[in-house]
């Protein structure tokens, strides 16, 4: 069992992560089609308006009045930290590197380990401050579902077994193991679950055109 988790199990979960992503692009681009814009008739089309920073910058602060940024703040804070953090902090962790190196030959440029350790703690404090409001916050609880609570347990769990193993709390190998595992998890289930938003944000965000995005889009559903 140590042995699978420890080796073939991560070369599985990887697999199953990049063919879910290709699957799910595909999906996207399948499912969407190019937007035609429509034009005016010649006596009516109006010329561009001449952007100027101060203007794309009053459009881009114009553009965040009811979104999150506005109406909650210190959510829309602890998102963006979380969602970055989760990202960045596994891929440049000294010990994900040094297995990397061994076995690849190369390898990523690591963060200082006490800023790892640090990155891991917010991280954390995110994830208990989500669960905090789906337990606590009625109008939260009320769209909570059992899968919400599976996939925060999910996206959490590595962090912690990983905080634990750094700090060499309870049984070494025990945590081991169990931070493997759940990392082998979280790679399966990234691509099938709401996981994979944190991956598809972007393509998302600047391709669809809608209230939301970067960009004018240029797709749609």
């Amino acid at each position: 069992m140590v042995d699978f988790v420890q080796g073939p199990l991560i070369t599985i979960a990887f697999i199953i992560f990049i063919l879910g992503i290709l699957f799910q692009l595909i999906q996207f681009f399948r499912l969407t089609r190019k937007k035609e814009w429509g034009r005016l008739p010649i006596a009516y089309e109006m010329k561009p308006e001449k952007k100027t920073p101060e203007k794309i910058l009053a459009s881009c602060l114009a553009s965040l009045n009811g979104t999150l940024w506005k109406t909650d703040p210190v959510l829309t804070v602890a998102t963006s930290v979380f969602h970055v953090l989760l990202i960045l902090t596994p891929l440049f962790l000294l010990g994900h590197n040094i297995l990397l190196d061994q076995s690849c030959g190369w390898s990523l440029f690591s963060f200082p380990e006490p800023l790892s350790d640090g990155l891991t703690l917010i991280v954390l404090l995110c994830g208990v401050y989500f669960l905090g409001r789906r337990i606590l916050l009625a109008k939260v609880r009320a769209i909570t579902t059992i899968y919400d609570y599976v996939v925060w347990l999910i996206a959490v769990a590595p962090f912690l077994t990983g905080f634990f193993a750094y700090h060499q709390w309870f049984h070494y190998e025990t945590v081991m193991l169990v931070h493997i595992l759940s990392g082998e998890i979280m790679l399966i289930t990234i691509p099938f679950t709401k996981l994979g938003h944190m991956l598809f944000f972007f393509l998302y965000r600047f391709f669809i055109g809608g209230e939301y995005s970067f960009l004018r889009g240029s797709r749609t559903w």
